[in-house]
């Protein structure tokens, strides 16, 4: 094995021995394999052009987290962090595209053996990449897979850069046709790759893709030895966290279909089924945002308007009287309470003035036999 054998080989292999939780296969996985099975889901199409803002918002319901926690920054959008063994956080679309155009801006992790990932991804293990290894700051790497093909491992390209791709968000594209892939590092070509030149197209990508993006160690200690050669070393979790950070996504989807289906077990591109209708996908990400209370009220007819505003106001008038009882039945009740108060009091005052005048007419005098006119 080469050290241009990418995570996809090795996620390949291990999934058949591991469970899908490993960080290693997290994010390259197949729930249903349309090579041997016809009852497959079909695949949801995006049927449409839409680019994802993560600076502004969530992934939203049209991506699913399938590993790790993924959190959000108005500064660098999606986060994907590694910070103990085993984490890989990775999102993926719940749709698919045939054919078409995904471009993210990415700053990658830092990180010896870290490894940002931007994967298109079919059902039969149809596979496009971008990786980007935490430890070197002057290459990234493209590679693909045709059906999880692992006899080879000639497919990845090392491409130098003037930057450091750990330090700053940059541009990384892939433009998948029938008859090419073409990837670009901030809107300059750096590969294409030709049907043909995939096996005679036996291993070119060419069934429908979901979009996932994650973040993986492959440095960690467990992993077969050439990947941890591969991905530059063993990784030093230590010296984490390490994050991986995705400002945007921009994604095209080149057909137009409500869902794309296989129709047999070959794989093949022409072999793929598209259904046609609307694309709930598409009709779930043009959907208009919920009113606001002022809009809402601005859509209504005059006499609605009326309406609700005479209702509001014989509300206000109904609270305002009963208001008004409720501080009537107070007061009198408090008069009451007065009135009852005045009339303890002056029992009170009455006795004291009947007890001082007894004093003083001697009523209480001490004798030899104890106190006389008392209460002894």
């Amino acid at each position: 094995m080469s050290p241009s054998t990418g995570k996809t080989l090795f996620a390949t292999i291990f999934f058949t021995s591991t469970f899908l939780a490993s960080p290693v296969v997290a994010q390259t996985w197949t729930a249903c394999n349309p090579l041997n099975r016809t009852d497959c889901p079909h695949c949801p199409a995006l049927s449409t052009n839409h680019t994802f803002d993560f600076l502004t918002s969530t992934a939203g319901p049209t991506w699913n987290t399938t590993a790790g926690a993924i959190t959000y920054s108005e500064y660098n959008g999606a986060q994907f962090t590694i910070a103990d063994r085993g984490d890989a956080p990775t999102t993926q679309t719940n749709f698919y595209i045939f054919g078409g155009e995904v471009e993210v801006w990415m700053k990658a992790a830092t990180g010896q053996g870290v490894i940002s990932s931007i994967v298109l991804q079919s059902d039969d293990l149809d596979e496009i990449d971008w990786e980007i290894l935490g430890g070197n700051e002057s290459f990234v790497e493209s590679n693909y897979f045709g059906k999880g093909n692992t006899m080879s491992y000639d497919r990845a390209v090392w491409h130098p850069v003037a930057f450091k791709p750990q330090d700053d968000f940059h541009n990384y594209t892939t433009r998948w046709t029938k008859e090419e892939i073409e990837w670009f590092i901030d809107g300059a070509s750096v590969r294409v790759l030709k049907y043909e030149e995939a096996n005679g197209g036996k291993n070119f990508p060419q069934t429908p893709m979901n979009v996932r993006l994650g973040i993986w160690a492959g440095g960690d200690e467990d992993n077969d030895p050439e990947i941890v050669k591969w991905a530059g070393g063993e990784t030093d979790y230590s010296k984490g966290p390490y994050t991986m950070s995705i400002k945007s996504a921009r994604v095209k989807d080149y057909s137009m279909g409500k869902e794309y289906v296989y129709g047999d077990t070959t794989g093949s591109w022409e072999s793929i089924k598209i259904i046609p209708g609307n694309s709930t996908i598409e009709k779930q990400l043009n959907a208009p945002p919920p009113l606001t209370a002022s809009q809402r009220w601005n859509k209504l007819s005059s006499g609605a308007r009326i309406g609700i505003g005479s209702a509001i106001g014989v509300t206000a008038i109904v609270l305002i009287v009963l208001a008004g009882i409720y501080c009537v039945r107070q007061r009198k009740a408090g008069r009451k309470e007065r009135a009852m108060a005045d009339l303890a009091f002056e029992h009170e005052r009455r006795e004291l003035n009947a007890y001082q005048m007894r004093m003083a007419n001697g009523g209480f005098a001490v004798s030899s036999r104890g106190i006389e006119g008392g209460i002894f």
